[in-house]
């Protein structure tokens, strides 16, 4: 669970330690320094709580990707909403469905991420979870075009998935907390 709810600029800091000192840092998203490096990535802090504010300023931020094409990649931080993991996993079955509906399948694409992630059929504890819990529930936009390019430019991007969950469970489950505990102290 996240501590207490921080200011919006304490939210986006948290949030970037975390892309940096977990995903970039271990590989866990190999393409996400260039983007972070090239300031092409958006953080959106929503302090909404309804599921329909949520999803108007998702589509907010798919029409921002439309306008702003040096915005690669949003993270769009659910800062006070779905602090339940299935609350969440509601939201983003919502979400995808409305993507969808709105005529962005095969345009944008949904990577999801909370606090307390866990793969079905995993066990709660196993470090393996970290490799998509995140200091706040969170949406991820991607540009599907973007994303095909750089998979297509990475060797062996099929295997990324079990690469990450081998270097978690290396990494142990005490290892990963603290990782994802210290970006709240950046704040």
């Amino acid at each position: 669970m996240t501590p207490k709810t921080l200011a919006d600029p304490d939210i986006q800091a948290a949030t970037q330690a975390w892309l940096k000192s977990v995903i970039i840092e271990y590989g866990i998203c190999p393409f996400a320094k260039r983007e972070l490096d090239r300031g092409s990535i958006h953080f959106s802090v929503n302090r909404d709580t309804t599921i329909e504010h949520c999803l108007l300023r998702l589509i907010d931020e798919c029409e921002r990707l439309d306008t702003e094409l040096g915005i690669e990649t949003t993270l769009v931080i659910y800062a006070d909403a779905f602090a339940e993991f299935d609350d969440y996993l509601d939201f983003l079955e919502v979400a995808e469905s409305l993507l969808s509906e709105q005529g962005y399948d095969g345009i944008y694409q949904l990577a999801s991420f909370h606090p307390d992630y866990c793969f079905q059929g995993s066990d709660t504890d196993d470090a393996a979870n970290y490799t998509n819990r995140s200091p706040y529930p969170m949406l991820h936009l991607l540009r599907e075009s973007s994303l095909e390019q750089a998979i297509a430019a990475y060797p062996d991007p099929e295997n990324i998935p079990q690469h990450n969950i081998e270097l978690t469970r290396k990494l142990g489950l005490a290892k990963m907390q603290a990782l994802l505990a210290a970006c709240y102290s950046v704040s």
